[in-house]
């Protein structure tokens, strides 16, 4: 092989006795966690999933970042393109939870709320 037919290597996917680096688990499934974690999260029914997903993408991360640090293990930026994710859906999640919350806790919406409901089901009998 030819120096331009090989491709670049880099310190961090430095390999040992010529085996090819590998990306972490960790982080691959960091990635993973972090998309449902979104996905969960802004169908909005699903969003308590999508906060626990998001939690358990970010011990995964995090677990990425430190297992991607080792010699001959790459995944670097895939776990920080999961923990991002997850922390993003994690804020996402607790803001639709604050949200509902506050929602529910003002009188005046819920009734306004269930008038809508009864009219609606007004229209529906008739």
């Amino acid at each position: 092989m030819t120096a331009s037919s090989e491709p670049a290597r880099r310190a961090g996917a430095s390999t040992h006795a010529g085996t090819a680096a590998k990306t972490s688990t960790a982080a691959a499934l960091a990635l993973v966690f972090g998309v449902a974690a979104l996905f969960s999260v802004l169908t909005a029914i699903l969003a308590w999933i999508g906060v626990v997903l998001a939690i358990v993408g970010i011990v995964l991360g995090v677990a990425g970042l430190k297992m991607a640090a080792r010699p001959g293990v790459t995944g670097r930026g895939v776990a920080i393109g999961g923990l991002v994710l997850s922390v993003i859906a994690l804020l996402l999640g607790l803001a639709l939870g604050a949200g509902i919350t506050t929602f529910l806790n003002n009188e005046g919406a819920v009734d306004r709320l269930q008038q809508q409901v009864d009219d609606l089901r007004d229209r529906l009998d008739s």
